[in-house]
């Protein structure tokens, strides 16, 4: 198997309409492009120990989605939604150059790469979810509830004052994120806290996330619509999941049953299932573990494959 550590690792910093997405880029200037999104609430230094885990041959961009990390915020009253995502996903592939790539999402990020797939089949080679069923539908009967929520969240923050964000020591910042993420390590609280804080001139650090990505997503979809965008992603897709992940923490109760159908519907079309020992940050704290499966995967689906040289990336980092 192909493993090395990638030797250059730089910053990206791409232009926006209501400011920039920034992120960090992995691997030669002419690899396979890999695209790689973070969950919710973290930020690219997701992917910081599994990427050196990972094919050479590959050059890996991990963004930092919109209003985490060090990517600037939507601009006031915008939602964040993840057909918002799938367009920020599209404004990175066109500022790169890239026609045709890998997608590998954690999580939120493994929502918004199979709805990008569904709606651009023809751009995604190949898609890795990592402790993701690549769609989270809500119950039909559900879905007018939770839109109204999320209007309601927005609506209720944009009435309030200029909020004054809370100031942490480093020390209280690990101790909050721990506290919110028990699945993380220490090493990896530190890795994310990398990006997700900034410091206030004398007075300590504030996290650099969107407060308004903490809100419900108004855009919602049935376990119907969810069946039908799968059917429509032509990418090879492999499921990588954990024993002691995402399943366990749904917010509603509907959502483990849609997970079963999405996943069996997975096997039915021949993608590859597979679940590991670890928690929902397992690609985090323990990459050894998840680095093989993905390792072999794009080693068998993508860098074995012969390269489309009109989808070729212009490298222009």
């Amino acid at each position: 198997m192909t493993q090395a550590v990638c030797v250059s690792v730089s910053e990206l910093c791409l232009p926006v309409p209501w400011g920039e997405i920034r992120g960090k880029v992995w691997g030669p200037d002419h690899g396979r492009p890999v695209l790689c999104l973070h969950g919710w609430a973290d930020n690219c230094g997701s992917f910081n120990t599994l990427i050196p885990l990972l094919p050479k041959e590959c050059r890996y961009v991990a963004v930092d989605l919109v209003g985490h990390g060090l990517s600037s915020h939507r601009p006031p009253g915008a939602f964040y939604s993840s057909p918002a995502y799938v367009a920020d996903v599209r404004r990175v592939a066109d500022a790169l150059q890239l026609k045709k790539f890998t997608l590998i999402g954690h999580s939120m990020g493994a929502d918004i790469g199979a709805m990008f797939s569904a709606l651009y089949p023809e751009m995604v080679e190949a898609l890795v979810l990592l402790d993701a069923f690549g769609f989270l539908p809500t119950d039909s009967t559900e879905i007018s509830k939770v839109m109204r929520q999320g209007i309601e969240e927005m609506l209720r923050f944009e009435k309030k004052t200029e909020e004054k964000r809370r100031v942490y020591t480093y020390e209280k910042a690990v101790e909050r994120l721990l506290a919110a993420n028990p699945t993380l390590s220490e090493d990896s609280v530190n890795i994310l806290l990398e990006r997700g804080l900034v410091r206030v001139e004398g007075a300590g650090f504030v996290f650099s996330r969107d407060l308004r990505v903490n809100f419900k997503n108004p855009v919602r979809i049935s376990l119907e619509q969810s069946l039908e965008m799968q059917s429509r992603i032509r990418a090879s897709i492999l499921v990588v999941l954990s024993e002691s992940g995402f399943e366990r923490i749904f917010s509603e109760p509907a959502q483990k049953k849609f997970g079963s159908t999405l996943l069996q519907c997975f096997r039915d079309r021949n993608h590859t299932v597979v679940t590991v020992a670890g928690d929902h940050h397992v690609h985090l704290n323990n990459p050894e573990v998840v680095a093989p499966f993905v390792s072999d995967f794009l080693l068998t689906k993508v860098l074995s494959q012969p390269e489309d040289r009109k989808h070729k990336k212009t490298s222009n980092l």
